[in-house]
């Protein structure tokens, strides 16, 4: 008699869904400026730095541009690479390049957050921060902007 055999075979994996985005650390006087995300939005309450997706016809920089203009109504100069990070979320994996960035014209203003702060990199570090961002916070709360 002869027994039958199945090899378990193992459950195929869905490739994760990659989102590209970008943060802009907006610096102002030594400060930083904060975003707390609004209700509604995945991620709600958690803290960011202003961004968002990076469209396939367009470079990191090039999406710093926009989505500043969109989210805060301002205009920015793109500064430095701070780093780019990756947190796996249940909706996919999040990469974000993050930037310095300085203001050039206008003043920041509330359209898709809930708040936006300028704070100290003691005060950032009190918040409750996008897993995405962590690795930024804490790169960027060890640069010197006192000359700035």
């Amino acid at each position: 008699m002869r027994e039958s055999m199945t090899e378990a075979t193992p459950a195929k994996q869905q490739p994760r869904n990659i989102i590209n985005v970008v943060g802009a650390a907006i610096v102002r006087n030594g400060k930083v400026l904060c975003a707390q995300r609004g209700e509604g939005k995945s991620l709600a309450g958690f803290w960011e730095f202003p961004g968002g997706k990076i469209e396939p016809h367009e470079t990191a920089r090039e999406a710093m541009h926009r989505e500043i203009e969109e989210e805060l109504l301002c205009e920015v100069e793109v500064a430095d690479e701070v780093c780019t990070s990756s947190y796996d979320y249940d909706f996919g994996t999040v990469v974000l390049t993050s930037f310095v960035c300085h203001l050039l014209n206008g003043t920041p203003r509330l359209t898709e957050h809930h708040e936006i702060r300028w704070l100290s990199p003691d005060e950032m570090l009190t918040l409750d921060w996008a897993p995405a961002d962590r690795e930024a916070v804490q790169l960027i709360c060890a640069m010197d902007f006192t000359r700035k």
